[in-house]
């Protein structure tokens, strides 16, 4: 391994995790039948019988709650599975969980071809079949990585298979002209995708600040004042591309890529070095997840994965240590808006134990390694 990739093993700690958030839809997970929360299904099933010709009786499984949008899985009794994703009962960002523009996204991939995704089904935008909007998509049915226990079921042979198509797809993705594929219209402004992220996510912690939170205010103006340049030419950007949010097939290659709520149009390296801090190595003291797939041993380093992304992309990662700074500062502010919500009362995708403190507590310790990361950098 290269002597800058040994480095920035070292250079690059995870991040704490945050609790709630919403897991994917497929096969492999458990599903709650006990409670529909924003679902009528009567009202639902004849919107589906009429729509996509779903034959009655249909049985719901709630397999995603959370922070996210809700997602369902859908079996009707001839046999066919679909599922659905509509807002949570509370939606906190109106983009990321218009679950319209998401249906666009995964229709426009669907047609290109380039990234795999489920198929694009149907669209409900009449919010009287069950109070919001909702989308209709295919069923992946495969493996989902989550934990560590789930990369130690893999032999050295499937990580190399599910890694390498990892940063195939995200290559992929990456080299998709928003344009031609008809997505050139997710945002206003294509360029400077930090300086959004920046003023977005400030933004969101100003409007329900509870707290001083000098780091996070320091880290921003620092960050503000020293955007480095973008890696090329803007494109598309999933926004939390990992392997929990991907299904794997038979050959433990991506046969799907799922929730593209916080897709849009920006820098791809940004997008890249947010998903790299998702793969934990061991010995990271604190990490993103609470139980990292990577961690298992049949799975490369962190700093192999950077450089598998930039030989195949031909893209820098000049600007790889801002970037993490950055993404610390980022998963701060997303994190102080949880520690809110369940200030305020909110508890989904919370266990029953959970303590609201530790949340702030890793707010905090996030806010520390972002800024122990910037030295030098800032």
């Amino acid at each position: 391994m290269p002597a800058r990739w040994r480095a920035l093993q070292a250079a690059i700690p995870a991040a704490p995790h945050l609790q709630g958030d919403a897991r994917r839809c497929d096969a492999t997970l458990p599903h709650l039948t006990e409670d529909l929360p924003g679902l009528e299904p009567e009202a639902v099933s004849a919107w589906l019988h009429e729509h996509i010709g779903a034959e009655p009786p249909i049985t719901y499984s709630l397999i995603a709650a959370g922070g996210s949008n809700l997602t369902y899985r859908m079996d009707d009794a001839g046999g066919h599975t679909w599922a659905l994703r509509r807002p949570p009962a509370t939606a906190v960002l109106a983009t990321a969980h218009d679950v319209a523009r998401e249906f666009k996204i995964l229709d426009a991939l669907a047609r290109d071809g380039a990234v795999p995704v489920p198929a694009a089904v149907a669209l409900c935008e009449d919010t009287d079949v069950t109070g919001a909007p909702f989308s209709v998509m295919g069923f992946a049915d495969g493996t989902i990585l989550r934990t560590e226990a789930d990369g130690q079921r893999l032999t050295a042979d499937q990580a190399d298979a599910a890694s390498d198509s990892l940063v195939d797809v995200h290559v992929a993705m990456h080299a998709i002209d928003p344009d031609r594929v008809g997505l050139g219209d997710l945002t206003r402004h294509r360029t400077g995708y930090a300086e959004r992220q920046l003023a977005r996510w400030r933004k969101q912690v100003e409007a329900a600040r509870v707290r001083d939170t000098p780091v996070l205010d320091d880290l921003h103006e620092r960050l503000t004042g020293s955007v480095p340049a973008e890696s090329g030419t803007p494109t598309i950007a999933h926004g939390d591309y990992r392997f929990d949010n991907t299904v794997l097939g038979a050959d433990h290659r991506i046969i799907a890529v799922l929730d593209w709520e916080l897709c849009t149009i920006g820098d791809a390296v940004a997008d890249f070095v947010w998903s790299l801090l998702y793969w934990e190595d061991p010995g990271d003291s604190i990490g993103f997840l609470p139980s990292s797939p990577t961690l298992a041993p049949v799975f490369r380093r962190r700093a192999e994965v950077a450089e598998m992304y930039a030989q195949r992309s031909g893209r820098s990662l000049d600007a790889l240590q801002w970037l993490v700074v950055f993404s610390y500062w980022k998963m701060a502010c997303i994190a102080e808006g949880a520690y809110v919500r369940r200030l305020k009362g909110a508890r989904a995708g919370a266990s029953e134990g959970s303590n609201v403190a530790a949340i702030a507590d890793r707010v905090d310790a996030l806010l520390e390694h972002a800024r122990d990361a910037s030295s030098g950098v800032l």
